[in-house]
């Protein structure tokens, strides 16, 4: 398989789960990063139905959908550890349900220390009790997905989110140290940005690691919408072997969603043509 561009699901804001789909597929996608909350549950609930599951996988393969990954983002370093361990309940609720669902990849970020915000920056962060809470709910998580089968993809993310893994580096230590296939990296090119390295050097260290990838600008729209050159980054991405998805993400939706998702696939499309001339 080649690299394929998909979207995240929750760019396109409907009143149903049907008219949700109906708008990936109409903008000439097959590939989706779904959210809970685009079938009407909070992202990481405490119970999720079969029933629900199967209407959902249903749905997708009846628009020759794919769902790549699902969104499982917790607060994996909140300082009071009944909420981590809450947040770990929900991740072997959701790994359980994947199967139904129809993928074998979740997307997590690792959180903070900010008790009330999980995308606050908290100086404890930089903390030896924070990476060794981190390390102890990392073996947790691992241990569902042994259980269930399923892929954890970590996602660094930069300064502006707060989050514990601020720098891909960090996230790829933190990968080499758990030591399991099963735990794999996830980039974002907004959250790259703020790095020192450039960023088809900084998917280079991924190398191998990579399973999941967004596209998106640092001024938080699609990719075509700022400064970001795409087609060494997409070049990089070949030079690795990355034959995974890239996913649009959207931050900033001043232009118009239906405009953002289509100059921002087509853009992205562009990029591809260029490097296969």
């Amino acid at each position: 398989m080649t690299m394929q561009i998909g979207i995240l699901a929750r760019t396109f804001v409907r009143p149903t789960l049907t008219a949700m789909l109906d708008a990936v597929k109409a903008h000439g996608l097959n590939y989706v990063q779904f959210n809970l909350a685009c079938a009407g549950l909070p992202p990481m609930p405490d119970r999720i139905d079969p029933e629900l599951c199967d209407r959902i996988r249903q749905e997708m393969v009846a628009r020759n959908l794919t769902m790549v990954a699902v969104s499982g983002t917790f607060n994996m370093i909140h300082p009071d550890l009944s909420q981590r361990q809450r947040g770990l309940r929900r991740l072997a609720v959701l790994a359980a349900a994947c199967r139904r669902l129809g993928t074998s990849v979740i997307t997590l970020c690792t959180g903070t220390r900010d008790a009330d915000d999980k995308w606050r920056y908290h100086p404890d962060n930089a903390s030896p009790e924070a990476w060794r809470d981190l390390v102890v709910a990392m073996q947790t998580a691992l241990q569902i997905a042994h259980e269930q089968d399923v892929t954890l993809a970590i996602e660094p993310l930069g300064p502006e989110e707060g989050d514990f893994l601020r720098t891909a580096p960090l996230g790829i230590e933190l990968i080499e140290m758990i030591g399991s296939p099963q735990v794999r990296l996830h980039l974002d090119c907004k959250a790259m940005s703020s790095e020192s390295e450039p960023i088809p050097q900084i998917i280079r260290l991924g190398g191998d690691l990579l399973a999941h990838f967004h596209a998106n600008d640092p001024n938080r729209q699609g990719p075509g919408f700022g400064r970001v050159d795409f087609v060494p980054i997409l070049e990089a991405l070949g030079r690795i072997d990355y034959r995974g998805w890239v996913s649009v993400e959207v931050f900033d939706y001043t232009p118009g969603i239906e405009r953002l998702a289509r100059e921002s696939i087509r853009y992205m499309q562009e990029c591809l043509q260029r490097l296969a001339e």
